[in-house]
């Protein structure tokens, strides 16, 4: 390599003299300067790398400035939401308060010798040999054992059999324990009312010691007969649905069919208090 220069070195520069001039030419005809080219073109990727980076810097920038933003919004949406849902769940309770109060007042209005206060089933029998719930009304509200519980249109459900301060458990005409006196209202038949633990896994209760003569027939209102004064007198219980026979061939009873949704009713009214 050193015998190279040394043999052609002269050349070299030569050579070297000729590039020189032609490029100092070339930038005076063409207004071209290539020290400034060939700087541009060594500056391209660093300026490209250093654009890249400028680049993700902002966007990660935005994006946390951006989700700090959005969670935010987030978390205003849902306290909106759950506003919203707040005021849904008061407007419904106001509905069915309001409903409760139409229909206290239909009772008044279509029973005023009657005493009323209103109740919700907070609970219900888990027993198959029972039938009965708990109310939340208790002697605080004026409810006490005795009393006959009747939905929204007057019909009975059942009675109150324990009370408590805040709650009270209401035996269902339907359970076997209950008993009481039962009149049809076509023909003023007097009976007696009662449970019966095989009809009452059918939604059914009997009135039995029906008398010979009585002429009843399917569909037949039965009410309460309010004998004795334990219980008010004509509050609807059910509709005969069969005719039967008893065991011993002679006594008749019937299948009563109850007027009220005992298996689905929530809210009810409790007879505190009636005058004859």
């Amino acid at each position: 390599m050193k015998r190279f220069f040394q043999n052609n070195g002269g050349l070299l520069l030569v050579a070297a003299a000729l590039l020189a001039a032609v490029l100092a030419l070339g930038a005076q005809i063409l207004g071209f300067d290539p020290l400034t080219s060939a700087l541009e073109v060594l500056a391209t990727p660093f300026r490209a790398a250093s654009s890249a980076v400028a680049s993700w810097t902002q966007e990660q920038y935005d994006r946390s400035f951006r989700y700090e933003e959005l969670s935010a919004e987030n978390e205003s949406l849902r306290r909106r939401v759950a506003e919203l849902e707040r005021d849904a769940i008061a407007g419904q309770d106001a509905q069915r308060e309001n409903e409760r109060l139409r229909d206290l007042l239909g009772l008044h209005e279509a029973r005023p010798e009657l005493q009323y206060r209103d109740a919700a089933v907070v609970r219900r029998a888990s027993s198959n040999w029972t039938s009965d719930f708990t109310i939340d009304r208790g002697t605080g509200g004026g409810v006490e054992a005795g009393d006959c519980v009747i939905d929204q249109h007057g019909h009975l459900i059942g009675v109150v059999t324990e009370a408590s301060p805040n709650s009270s458990r209401v035996t269902t005409i339907l359970d076997p324990t209950l008993e009481l006196g039962g009149r049809v209202a076509r023909t003023d038949e007097d009976a007696v009312l009662e449970g019966d633990f095989t009809l009452m896994k059918q939604g059914l209760l009997r009135l039995s010691f029906v008398s010979e003569q009585a002429k009843l027939v399917t569909g037949d209102q039965v009410t309460t007969s309010g004998l004795g004064g334990v219980y008010p007198r004509g509050l609807v219980v059910g509709s005969i649905r069969t005719l039967e026979v008893e065991e011993d061939g002679v006594s008749r009873y019937a299948q009563v069919e109850p007027a009220a949704d005992i298996d689905g009713v929530q809210y009810v009214y409790v007879i505190v208090d009636y005058e004859e």
